[in-house]
Order: structure tokens, then C-alpha cells, then sequence
């Protein structure tokens, strides 16, 4: 269970920011029906879960084969993960209702595609985070890690479809930056956890 907890919150803390997926589903609550916000909000979990199951087993059999790239792993991914902390303390959350939401729901599932599984960042960041932590956990415990992972991305789309089509017009530039900065905090704790894993891993390859 803790696994799970640590999938779920390091999940959740990865994507919860506000991104284009994020932005795509809230402007969606903001001016769609319910139905619509709902078929949406399942579109883009399917492509972002996909997307981590890809990066996380992809890198991470990759690395089970050596050593010493799972150790360049570790200190790489440790690195871009408090990078990806730091710039979301100081990112400013803006919500932008400009985006254009009243399209044809196949449109939907390109424009979700697109936005995840074509963005080379995206699949750089989820590469190294996720792999890295795969190669920090213990024999057995990577299913409850990634099922964490995957249960954060269906609670946190439908969460926010969800309190945003009730709350709408409450929500403020200002709920988002804290947004950013709560998550901020959580990935630099975990990129620091994972800089500790790849010392211990080093000292005891030495």
C-alpha cells in the first residue's frame, strides 16, 4: 500500500500543474455540459495513463540490463525532477478560457493525442521521472507504484471537471498558482529522494 501512496501522490503532484491537458478540461467545465466534460475528461486520462505505462516499463527494462545507466538515470531524472519543482514555484497559474472547447469529440481525441504523446517534453520528463523511480523501488512493488500513478491521473481530470463545472465561477488565477506551488513542493521533495537513491545505489556498486 505505501507504493501505491507514492505513485498516487507523486501522480498527482505530476499532473496536477497547469498545463495544456489541465487547461483543455477546465475550459471544457467552464463552458461544455456536464456529458461533454465528462467523455473529455476520460479522453485525455486514457492518453496521459497510456503515456505513463510507456515511459515508466519502456525506461525502465532499458535499465534494468545495466547498472550504470539505471545510476545515470537516477541522477539525471533526480536533477530534471527538482528543475521541474523549482519552475513551478515560480511559474504564475493563469487560466486562459480563450481556448477554442466547442469542437467534435474526434477533434477531442486528436487534440488530446497531440498534446501528450507528441510533446517531446512531455515524454522526456515522464522518461526520466517515472523511470527513475522504477529503478528505485523494490523487486515487486512497480505494479502498486504505476497503478498509484495511474489512479492520480483518473481522480485528479475527473476531480477537477467535476469542482470546476460546480464551482466555475470561483476559480481564480490565484487557486492555480497554489496549485502549482503545493505541487512544486511535493516533486522537489521526490527528486531529492531520488538523488539519495542514487548515491546509495553508487556507494554500494563501489
Amino acid at each position: 500500500m505505501i507504493y501505491f501512496l507514492q505513485g498516487f501522490t507523486m501522480g498527482l503532484a505530476y499532473v496536477a500543474p497547469i498545463g495544456l491537458q489541465n487547461l483543455f478540461v477546465i475550459n471544457t467545465a467552464l463552458t461544455q455540459p456536464k456529458p461533454r466534460v465528462y467523455i473529455t475528461a476520460l479522453i485525455v486520462i486514457f492518453f496521459d495513463i497510456t503515456l505513463a505505462l510507456a515511459c515508466f516499463f519502456g525506461i525502465g527494462a532499458i535499465m534494468e540490463a545495466s547498472r550504470w545507466l539505471e545510476l545515470g538515470v537516477l541522477l539525471i531524472g533526480s536533477i530534471i525532477v527538482i528543475w521541474i519543482g523549482i519552475g513551478l514555484l515560480r511559474a504564475k497559474g493563469s487560466l486562459d478560457t480563450g481556448t477554442d472547447v466547442n469542437i467534435p469529440i474526434l477533434k477531442v481525441i486528436t487534440t488530446a493525442c497531440v498534446v501528450t504523446w507528441f510533446n517531446p517534453q512531455a515524454l522526456i520528463d515522464g522518461s526520466m521521472m517515472l523511470g527513475a523511480f522504477k529503478a528505485a523501488l523494490p523487486a515487486g512493488e512497480d505494479l502498486h507504484f504505476i497503478l498509484g500513478v495511474s489512479s492520480a491521473s483518473l481522480a485528479w481530470f475527473l476531480g477537477i471537471a467535476t469542482i470546476i463545472s460546480l464551482v466555475s465561477t470561483k476559480i481564480t488565477d490565484r487557486a492555480l498558482r497554489i496549485i502549482n506551488v503545493i505541487c512544486g513542493i511535493v516533486i522537489i521533495f521526490y527528486g531529492v529522494k531520488l538523488g539519495m537513491n542514487f548515491v546509495q545505489i553508487l556507494m554500494d556498486t563501489i
